[in-house]
């Protein structure tokens, strides 16, 4: 379908008022249609909301895909909507764990994607280089209010982390090699995220 036979749909099926170069734009991600938006487009084109996400990320995008309203969302997560919205707005979760949980059972995500979609992805670095290079069980306790992970498998990876860390640096320290030491350490912490998720065996 053409921009224009799209946008014709959007005013006739759904009374929305579009123009062709709309319609382009979010073909081409320069803009993002709205909720009411997105669920009359998915309806035009014969497909679902989460058809036309390539690859959700964000709060908002997973609602989306879900053809949710934020409304509606935040009834089954147990906020005010205008708190959640200002949530979802921010990139910021402040849920509490029940609240998150809630949050991941109704967008239907794992640890991992509800980490990024919470905007927790940051922060989970941190607390993982920092296990990785000193005591790794003064971690276990962020980590695990962070993610809806068991605690033992939370011990287990850090434990790991801390002594592939750790094993790498002494091995650089090994090979007198001055320029080298250090450096597999720090390709390691670039790469702990990495490392973390599939230590705890968690998909998205």
């Amino acid at each position: 379908m053409a921009p224009g036979h799209v946008a014709y749909g959007l005013r006739a099926q759904y009374g929305l008022l579009v123009a062709p170069e709309t319609v382009v734009a979010w073909e081409r991600g320069r803009v993002t249609p709205s909720p009411q938006e997105l669920t009359a487009l998915a309806g035009v084109l014969w497909c679902s909301p989460a058809d036309l996400l390539a690859s959700a990320s964000t709060l908002r995008e997973h609602r989306m895909a879900r053809g949710l309203a934020h409304e509606d969302l935040a009834r089954r997560v147990g906020l005010e909507p205008a708190a959640y919205l200002r949530m979802e707005e921010s990139g910021r979760w402040r849920g509490n764990e029940r609240q998150t949980a809630a949050l991941a059972g109704a967008l239907g995500l794992g640890p991992r994607a509800l980490l990024t979609a919470t905007g927790g992805d940051e922060k989970l670095a941190g607390l993982l280089r920092d296990a990785a290079t000193t005591r790794w069980q003064a971690y276990v306790k962020p980590v695990v209010k962070l993610l809806p992970l068991p605690k033992q498998a939370v011990e287990d990876a850090l434990q790991r982390l801390h002594t592939d860390y750790h094993a790498r640096m002494a091995a650089t320290s090994s090979w007198g090699a001055s320029g080298a030491t250090g450096d597999a350490g720090r390709a390691y912490l670039d790469e702990v995220m990495d490392h973390f998720w599939g230590l705890v065996g968690t998909g998205p």
